[in-house]
């Protein structure tokens, strides 16, 4: 058997766009890393039609290796890539992301000078099949976009001297492009947090997973980090940028979200019953005047997750 890699790229994959998946797998191809550093895992997590890696032996990294995961879900799909992994450091990569063509190798470097990191992440930017209206960049981060600025970013404990409750840092790495350390996502596959979160499914436009991973390796003692000079595209398709799409989103966002820092100790909002959230989502409806615009309705949805996240289980 050969050397293990250094690194493994993860792609969960569920009924990928066929088009989007070959421009990914066409910007792992140019990677500037050596390929016997590194391997490509491309999940396929309960796609229907199974996915056929011989239709991207043009464009694919050599060596792509397939694995299926017939359970469907975000969550079983990365923990059937890091289960099958061989590196001592992985990237989680969407079938829609394209990363930049330093990305491994700069990845590698930014563990080996920052031994206390376990998590890292960069730039996501965005191109767009259709351009939307100005008025949409207030969402933007639902679609998991961000630009922090040009300087590093590093955590500092999960807790902070004088503060109640966990604290997730604000710029923690996002599931596209994210890199771990595999004691990082080791520490994650053991938590039993991992089970109790749905995270993306099929259509579902819940999520989670991300949060939860960045909890549970800064629970375990790792640090995590932004660094520009990480780089990748994401590929939006029209329907993402629809407002329907875009309140369904958010609205799911927001309940994950709630419900991930109560299962970490991090939420700073106290409990609801279910009556409790009925009505503060009526009165959002007025706060937000959610009937006088395609954004003030986006808005609300995002408050009717958030209340709906903190009703007690």
């Amino acid at each position: 058997m050969n050397p293990a890699p250094r690194l493994t790229v993860i792609i969960p994959a569920h009924n990928p766009h066929p088009g989007r998946l070959r421009r990914t797998l066409a910007g792992l191809r140019a990677q500037t890393l050596p390929l016997p550093d590194w391997e490509c895992l491309l999940v396929d997590n309960a796609s229907a039609p199974a996915i056929d890696a011989r239709i991207f032996t043009d464009t694919a990294p050599t060596g792509l290796r397939v694995v299926r995961e017939p359970v469907p879900g975000l969550t079983q799909a990365r923990s059937r890539g890091f289960s099958e992994a061989r590196g001592e450091f992985a990237v989680l990569v969407d079938d829609d992301n394209v990363l930049d063509p330093g990305y491994l190798a700069t990845v590698l470097k930014l563990f080996a000078a920052h031994p206390r990191v376990g998590m890292l992440g960069g730039k996501s930017r965005p191109e767009f099949e259709t351009t939307p209206p100005d008025w949409m960049k207030e969402f933007f981060g639902l679609l998991a976009l961000r630009d922090l600025g040009e300087a590093p970013l590093i955590s500092n404990g999960l807790r902070p001297a004088g503060v109640a409750h966990n604290e997730y840092p604000a710029f923690a790495p996002i599931g596209a492009g994210m890199a771990l350390r595999r004691a990082a996502w080791e520490a994650w596959l053991r938590s039993p947090t991992r089970a109790r979160l749905t995270d993306r499914r099929g259509g579902e436009l819940t999520s989670g997973g991300d949060n939860d991973i960045v909890f549970c390796a800064m629970a375990a003692g790792w640090e995590v980090a932004y660094f520009p000079n990480l780089g990748l595209t994401h590929l939006i398709p029209s329907g993402r940028v629809s407002a329907d799409y875009l309140a369904r989103l958010n609205e799911g966002i927001q309940k994950s979200w709630m419900q991930v820092l109560s299962l970490h100790d991090a939420n700073p909002w106290p409990a609801l019953s279910s009556g409790g959230a009925a009505v503060r989502k009526i009165k959002a409806w007025f706060t937000h005047r959610a009937w006088s615009s395609p954004a003030a309705r986006i808005r609300w949805r995002g408050a009717c997750g958030h209340f709906a996240g903190r009703v007690r289980g």
